[in-house]
């Protein structure tokens, strides 16, 4: 199989390339590139990762949909048009929306009410996608809760940051549950995927969730650093969560995938358990931190964030 990935330098871009079983792997930049002059016809598989993929005031709402959905769509066609045989989309399960239902944890077939122009546009390119697929061409879309690992950025990495610097956290008793995905347990996923020409929509995360209080306690763990955990009084988060709801949700509320459905029709089980995705993501962090990459002025200069 040989495989192109159109976003050069992203995070699981990289990873796929270290770890895939695949060896055949290129990639390449979109940016300023016109879709029509790239030859994709010596490629048997697309992993498109080209995104705007992190949310940030800088950004506009058009933004979103011209690269998460209108690029996507010409990459596709082009890929469709070129003999490419399977198309593999990385989405998000920020199409489901913002909250986990009252019914439960959301599966691969639960209805999407994307809240944000992020979820929105890679909720209409899953759509648009859909419509391409035939017997020729292979449509495989890929939802992911936040992916961790080594060299990790965002969210995760703000964590980690909040871990290392702060003695007393405010993370005691949280019994929220929180689906993640260690990189190197989606590079499996994106394998299976390959091998089985699986068409349709997969949600890839780890086998289990994690509350707010386990992940802090498990960073703590691999960064060597004690740490007291607080409980907040419930009051105090409910007014939180309606004060500066993004950040409380995340760190209080439950955001919970339920997969099994993805793994029946890959019979496939993640290799790796959050804790030693975590370890290896926190050791690399306390590297990277001795070699002085996290102390310059240009820390965050990636946090709006378009995968080329």
């Amino acid at each position: 199989m040989r495989i192109l990935i159109t976003g050069e330098n992203s995070f699981v871009g990289r990873n796929f390339i270290n770890y895939s079983i695949y060896k055949e792997i290129e990639e390449i930049s979109l940016i300023g590139i016109k879709t029509e002059d790239i030859n994709l016809s010596c490629y048997d598989i697309i992993i498109h990762v080209a995104a705007i993929v992190h949310q940030s005031r800088e950004i506009l709402e058009s933004e979103y949909y011209s690269v998460n959905r209108d690029l996507t769509i010409e990459v596709a066609r082009q890929a469709k048009k070129s003999g490419v045989k399977q198309f593999i989309f990385l989405s998000t399960v920020k199409v489901y929306g913002d909250f986990n239902p009252a019914s439960g944890p959301w599966t691969e077939t639960s209805e999407c009410h994307p809240e944000d122009p992020y979820g929105k546009s890679k909720f209409e390119a899953e759509n648009e996608l859909l419509k391409l697929q035939d017997d020729n061409f292979i449509i495989s879309i890929i939802r992911t809760p936040l992916v961790y690992g080594k060299g990790v950025r965002a969210n995760m990495l703000s964590i980690m940051k909040l871990v290392d610097r702060i003695k007393f956290l405010p993370f005691g008793n949280v019994t929220n549950k929180r689906s993640f995905t260690y990189v190197r347990n989606l590079i499996g996923f994106i394998d299976k995927i390959v091998e089985k020409q699986a068409s349709g929509v997969f949600i890839a995360m780890d086998a289990n969730p994690l509350s707010t209080t386990e992940l802090v306690r498990l960073i703590s763990k691999y960064l060597n650093k004690k740490r007291l955990l607080i409980s907040l009084p419930k009051f105090m988060i409910n007014t939180g969560k309606k004060l500066a709801p993004g950040i409380f949700e995340r760190l209080y509320g439950s955001f919970e995938m339920e997969n099994s459905q993805t793994l029946k029709t890959l019979d496939f089980t993640p290799q790796f358990s959050s804790e030693e995705g975590i370890r290896e993501m926190c050791l690399s962090y306390k590297e990277s931190k001795k070699r002085g990459l996290f102390n310059s002025r240009c820390e965050f200069q990636n946090s709006k964030r378009v995968h080329s």
